[in-house]
Parts: structure tokens; C-alpha cells; sequence
């Protein structure tokens, strides 16, 4: 009996040496793996923010691509390249040599740590992973998969059948409940029957039957009348573009000011529209999107891959060959289409209104900063032109010929401010030739 028991005891301390050293080893491998991904995480974000404008990992841009450069050059040879480029040309003949690929010199970037340096030329060669297996792992049509053990996916599958069992339970408790004669009682319902009898009611009331004739001719003139009157009003137009161009990427996200691409609005009639030279003055080194992007554009969500041929699209109209980095010569124009435009007799100029006024892009176009697809934000009808200028004051500040004009007319009206109206801003005139 006593060897039995000391067999027991033996088997115990054995069982629970092995269950520690799982536990252990498993341990050991998760933060193995999590530290792998923080350093691909930190890599990733210094390759971005000091690399990504002159280098990719897939292909050449201003500079080499960077992918596997691990493999071509000694991560000694790389870290004095990286720090600073210009003196250790000075001492290594490769160095020299190296920097004549391209025309454009490289910035030292000194204040790199050995430590940044490792991590940015770990992304370099690991490229963008969502998950790198632990020891004893392999993954099997994207799911990680213990050697020996189950795929990942059967805790999943043990998560629902647990849950799914707690709902059985539910319901088998509250069938007890109603066996047992707690069944809550049926609420009968007679909204057929009131309703049948409220319509039988109604058409004998003669009163109530001229009141919906009247009633429906009143909405019928309203309509029609309605409908004439939006004839021109095209608030809400929304036209699909050639380029799937997003405003909130551009100007709310990358905080790219309006009149950068608009430039003529504050000198001008109209706010014109970018050329193409205006948008290769950033996609000459942007030829694709961040990872993760998405646009929702026509109804259909743009992942990457199609908003880089988006990017493309911008290329060829330009003549641009992304590869070579040179100018084709062969140019195409992109036919946008118009959203706002204003009937011929109307008199608009952008420059009154941005440069003078002082009124910001919104007022009138809405929040573009939010808009992926843009549409006509504003009626731009007259009545609504009018109140705009009834309801805005003058801004008198740093201006000393509308001081003077505002003390006039500020007496003659007798008020604090005056508004646009005021000025003569209601004026037929003013708006029409």
C-alpha cells in the first residue's frame, strides 16, 4: 500500500512539474512573439515617419527598395550608412559607391539609436505581419496552429457551444416555470375589431369627408407648387467623378488647407479647379496609400489596393512614369465634373467673398473635411443668399473706409451693427448684371 501511494505521490509531482514546465515554455513563447511584434510595431513606425518618403520595401522610389536589405549589406555597414551618410562615404569606398545610385544625397539621421536602427531594419525584413508564430507554431491557411495540438479556431468553437449552452439552459428554466403554472397571461388584443368600426364611423361623417377632400387638395397644390419651385435646385448633387478623389483625406485628415488645390479663390471669380501639376506636387513621391485605408466611394468600400490604382490614375494624366521617375510627356485630362454652378445671369465672385468677407470654404460648401465623395452642400438659391446677407455682420476690423461707411450707417439705422444687407447687400445689382 505504502508503494502505491508513494507511486501516486511520484506520478502527482511529475504530472504537475510537466503542467508548470507547459505553462513555462507557452509563457516564454508568448512574450517571445509579443516582443517580436512590438519591435516590428516600432520599426514600422520609424520606417514611415523617417524612410517612407524616398524609400519602399517592394520597389524603387527616390531611393532603393529597402526589402531584405539585411541580406545585402552587414547591419555594422547599414547603422554607420544610416547615422551619417555623408562621412562614412569618406571612409569606405562601398559607401561612395553606393551613393551614386541615386542623384538625391541621403539625410543623417544621428540621433537614431542602434536599437531604432535594429528595429527599423527588422520591419525591412519581416514587411507587414499580423502575427508572428511562437515557437512550436506554423500556421495553416491563416490560423496559428499548436504542433501536435488544435487550430486556434476551436477555442472559438468552445466559446459559442458554452454559450450556446447557457441559452438551452434559459430556455429550459423557463419552461419549468411555465409547467409549474407561472406562465404569464395572454393579453388579448381587439385592434381589428376598433379599427373596423372607427372606419365604419368615418365614412358616414360627411363632415369628416369634405374636411380629407379639402384637406387633400390643399397638399396637392403645396406639391405641386413645391415642385416648381425646386426646379434648379440641385442641393444634394452628387456626381461620380473620374478619380476617386476624398476631401476628408486630404483636407480633414492630412489638414491640407483648401485654397492649397483652390488658389484662385482669393484673387478670383471662381475658385477654379487644381490642375494635375498641383496634385504631382505630392503624389510625385506618394504612388500609394497607407495600409488600412478604406474609402467608401459610389456605394463600393476602396480598400488599398484599388485606391492605388487610384493614385495611378492621377500619374497617367500627368505622364508621370511611377517606375523610372521621369516625365513622359505623354499628358490626359481629367474630366471632372461640376457640382456647384450658378445660373448665367447670377453674379458670384469667390475673391468678394473669401479675401474681403473673410468667410471660410464651410459656409457655403459644408464640411468638406468630412466628405469622401463631394456634393452640393447649400441650396445656393436666392432667398438663401439673401439671409446669409441679412443675418452676417460687417467685420470692420483693420478697416477704416467701412468704419466710417458702418458709423454713417449704424446712425441712420440705429443699431449696434450693420449687416451686409444694410450695406446693400440687396441690392438687385449687386448679384445681377
Amino acid at each position: 500500500m505504502k508503494s502505491v501511494a508513494l507511486q501516486n505521490k511520484r506520478t502527482s509531482v511529475l504530472l504537475k512539474s510537466l503542467t508548470l514546465l507547459l505553462v513555462f515554455a507557452f509563457s516564454m513563447s508568448s512574450f517571445s512573439q509579443e516582443m517580436d511584434l512590438a519591435r516590428q510595431k516600432e520599426g514600422r513606425k520609424l520606417f514611415r515617419s523617417l524612410c517612407a518618403s524616398c524609400h519602399k520595401l517592394d520597389k524603387k522610389l527616390v531611393g532603393p527598395a529597402l526589402g531584405g536589405v539585411e541580406e545585402r549589406r552587414e547591419n555594422s555597414w547599414l547603422k554607420s550608412w544610416i547615422k551619417n551618410n555623408a562621412e562614412f562615404q569618406k571612409v569606405n569606398a562601398e559607401a561612395a559607391e553606393a551613393a551614386l545610385y541615386s542623384t538625391s544625397a541621403m539625410n543623417a539621421f544621428p540621433q537614431l539609436t542602434d536599437v531604432n536602427i535594429d528595429d527599423i531594419l527588422y520591419y525591412t525584413t519581416v514587411g507587414e505581419i499580423k502575427k508572428v508564430p511562437a515557437a512550436g507554431e506554423t500556421t495553416i491557411g491563416g490560423n496559428v496552429v499548436v504542433d501536435g495540438g488544435a487550430p486556434s479556431w476551436v477555442i472559438y468553437f468552445l466559446a459559442a457551444a458554452i454559450i450556446v449552452a447557457f441559452l438551452m439552459i434559459a430556455s429550459l428554466l423557463k419552461q419549468v416555470n411555465e409547467l409549474k403554472g407561472k406562465k404569464k397571461p395572454e393579453i388579448q388584443s381587439n385592434f381589428k375589431r376598433d379599427l373596423q368600426e372607427l372606419w365604419a364611423g368615418a365614412k358616414k361623417n360627411t363632415f369628416l369627408k369634405a374636411l380629407t377632400v379639402v384637406f387633400l387638395i390643399l397638399v396637392g397644390i403645396y406639391l405641386f407648387f413645391g415642385s416648381l419651385l425646386s426646379i434648379g435646385i440641385d442641393q444634394g448633387y452628387q456626381p461620380i467623378q473620374p478619380i476617386a478623389f476624398s476631401h476628408k483625406i486630404h483636407s480633414g485628415e492630412n489638414k491640407i488647407d483648401c485654397q492649397y488645390c483652390h488658389s484662385s479663390a482669393k484673387h478670383s471669380k471662381h475658385s477654379g479647379i487644381p490642375s494635375v501639376n498641383v496634385c504631382m506636387n505630392c503624389h510625385k513621391a506618394i504612388a500609394e496609400v497607407a495600409e488600412g485605408t478604406e474609402l467608401e466611394w459610389n456605394g463600393e468600400i476602396y480598400g488599398k489596393e484599388r485606391l492605388d490604382m487610384e493614385i495611378a490614375k492621377v500619374h497617367n494624366a500627368a505622364g508621370w512614369d511611377p517606375e523610372e521617375r521621369v516625365y513622359t510627356g505623354v499628358e490626359k485630362p481629367i474630366k471632372w465634373v461640376r457640382i456647384h454652378n450658378l445660373p448665367d445671369l447670377v453674379y458670384y465672385n469667390h475673391a468678394q467673398h473669401v479675401t474681403v468677407g473673410g468667410v471660410a470654404c464651410q459656409k457655403c460648401h459644408g464640411p468638406v473635411e468630412e466628405m469622401n465623395e463631394m456634393y452640393q452642400y447649400s441650396p445656393l438659391t436666392m432667398g438663401w443668399c439673401i439671409n446669409c446677407h441679412r443675418e452676417t455682420n460687417v467685420d470692420l476690423k483693420g478697416n477704416d473706409y467701412y468704419a466710417k461707411i458702418h458709423e454713417e450707417l449704424a446712425t441712420k439705422y440705429g443699431v449696434e451693427k450693420v449687416t451686409i444687407a444694410q450695406l446693400g447687400g440687396l441690392e438687385c445689382g449687386k448679384c445681377h448684371y
